[in-house]
């Protein structure tokens, strides 16, 4: 049974619902909670000889704040089509900054 186009979009949304917020200030968190995922509208890929796969927007912490990086289409590559926002994760007793990345696959 083929599997529905919609469901790798539907799985990230969901993905993204729950990792977006991370811990903030009320677990311990001396930072700022990550802000929510901005609504981008999905335009055409563009035709090219690779295949490609669309990455959502995502917030990046600088040192001194949260950066919006814009969706775009990026090469398949190796990777899955899950798509990791960044997230704040508590190691050895202090908060460290997991930049988003891509699921291996």
């Amino acid at each position: 049974m083929p599997i529905p186009r919609s469901l790798p979009a539907i799985a990230l949304a969901l993905l993204l619902a729950g990792c977006a917020a991370g811990p903030g200030p009320a677990a311990g968190n001396p930072y700022p909670p990550v802000p929510p995922p901005r609504q981008e509208a999905i335009g055409k890929p563009p035709v090219t000889a690779v295949p490609l796969l669309w990455q959502p927007g995502f917030w990046d912490w600088t040192g001194a704040g949260y950066v919006w990086h814009r969706g775009r289409y990026v090469a398949r590559g190796t990777h899955s089509n899950l798509f990791m926002p960044g997230y704040w994760k508590q190691v050895d007793g202090t908060y460290r900054w997991m930049p988003a990345h891509w699921l291996p696959g």
